[in-house]
């Protein structure tokens, strides 16, 4: 059996505080696996710490996490992708768990779930946003994922190299779980221990501006790859609104033979007809989405697993 090559990926932004101790708990989880840092035009010293720790620094200068994932995506050439956060939150013994079970199930992602006991490592705004968000995944687009915002994942190769990702910030996971989702991908989820930051850390994620962010983007996603579903619900809203203002003309005509309510059955027409182009507009751009998920999903297919591990 031939082994797989590992690399971990730890995209950073001012974690001078922890990177060292992150880079030295993955060189223990993972003796065989580079260690890969994605320097996030940090304006402290987390690339140099790092580079003294033993970890492969790489340098992307557009601010934004979905950057430097992205950068490490395209540069780097492994088997099996480990991504976790540089701050520390994260538990670097539990990867071999998440690799192995890449690996006997043949699997394109293993999301690492967050459990915590602890208070500070994951705010209330940040737990009651992730619980709506993964909802509204499930739901949307018909998925299993409970933790559809984790920042720990491994990956397999032909995920990696036919993720087309344009997210530029924390809308990154949400980016992958959507390319899982309609690719309808083999994935699997195992409880992970998250821990508060380090100290002198500060977390980089906004609650309101960054959810309103993630909420935008999973509308669009939602567009993009399930507009029958989109344009259907829109045309069913306008369908009803028309419904409602013609309903009293029409009695009124049936009543006594005059329609004093020109303007009001005018709208209404107008309403009704952009149901019908909305309905129509759905159905047409569903035919596309489907033309590009398969495109994406025969690139996918030409990219090798990594070998199974008995």
């Amino acid at each position: 059996m031939t082994e797989a090559s590992v690399a971990v990926i730890l995209p950073c932004y001012n974690e001078e505080a922890a990177i060292a101790d992150v880079v030295a708990d993955f060189k223990s989880a993972l003796p065989e696996a580079a260690i890969y840092v994605f320097d996030n035009a940090s304006t402290d010293d987390t690339a140099s710490v790092a580079e003294s720790a033993g970890a492969l620094v790489r340098t992307e200068p557009k601010r934004g996490k979905g950057n430097a994932v992205r950068r490490a995506f395209a540069d780097v050439d492994a088997d099996i992708y480990v991504m976790a956060d540089g701050d520390g939150t994260y538990d670097a013994a539990s990867a071999p768990e998440l690799i192995n079970a890449l690996r006997r199930q043949s699997l394109d992602m293993v999301v690492g779930v967050r459990r915590t006991q602890a208070q500070a490592a994951y705010r209330p705004g940040h737990v009651l946003g992730n619980r709506v968000f993964s909802g509204m995944f499930r739901y949307l687009f018909r998925s299993e994922f409970t933790d559809i915002l984790s920042g720990y994942r491994v990956f397999s190769r032909r995920f990696v190299k036919s993720f087309p990702s344009t997210s530029k910030g924390f809308e990154i996971e949400l980016e992958m779980s959507t390319h899982a989702a309609l690719l309808r991908l083999p994935t699997a989820e195992i409880p992970t221990d998250y821990s508060e930051r380090a100290e002198g850390g500060e977390s980089k994620l906004n609650t309101y501006t960054d959810g309103l962010r993630i909420l935008r983007r999973m509308l669009s996603f939602l567009r993009l790859h399930r507009p029958r579903f989109v344009y259907g619900v829109l045309a069913i809203i306008a369908a009803l609104i028309a419904i409602i203002l013609a309903t009293p003309v029409v009695m009124e005509y049936f009543r006594t033979g005059l329609v004093p309510r020109y303007p009001t059955l005018i709208v209404a027409s107008a309403i009704m007809l952009a149901a019908f182009v909305l309905f129509a507009v759905g159905v047409i751009l569903d035919s596309q989405a489907r033309y590009f998920s398969e495109t994406k999903r025969l690139a996918y297919l030409r990219i090798k697993p990594p070998p199974i591990q008995s």
